[in-house]
């Protein structure tokens, strides 16, 4: 079974910055992509980021694209999400997966297993 845990979520005013950490405990992280996800309140889970097992592709949600990047660092399995120019409308429970395979995007079904996720929250 294969653990994902997150770390890193908080409450930030407008405009602050959070870096969100996810280390994974699959052996073979190196060949999957990873992802993040986010469910704001009230509303359905949606796509964030994902990046390739060799981080060489990295597509974004338009709303986030220009204010996050998703790194990894495949020596620490673990997957960051460095979140600037913080919104409001960012404040979700952020999920960290990882993919079935070396390339993923938004669709969740490309995700085979799930961290039980980090509450960030942006005061206005």
């Amino acid at each position: 079974q294969v653990q994902l845990v997150e770390s890193g979520g908080g409450l930030v005013q407008a405009g602050g910055s959070l870096r969100l950490s996810c280390v994974a405990s699959e052996r073979t992280f190196s060949s999957r992509a990873m992802g993040w996800f986010r469910q704001p309140p009230g509303k359905e889970r949606e796509f964030v980021a994902a990046i390739s097992y060799d981080g060489n592709s990295t597509p974004y949600a338009g709303s986030v694209k220009g204010r996050f990047t998703i790194s990894r660092d495949n020596a620490k399995n673990t997957v960051y999400l460095q979140m600037n120019s913080l919104k409001p409308e960012d404040t979700a429970v952020y999920y960290c997966a990882c993919a079935r395979s070396y390339y993923a995007g938004a669709d969740p079904q490309g995700y085979t297993y799930w961290g039980q996720g980090t509450q960030v929250t942006v005061s206005s």
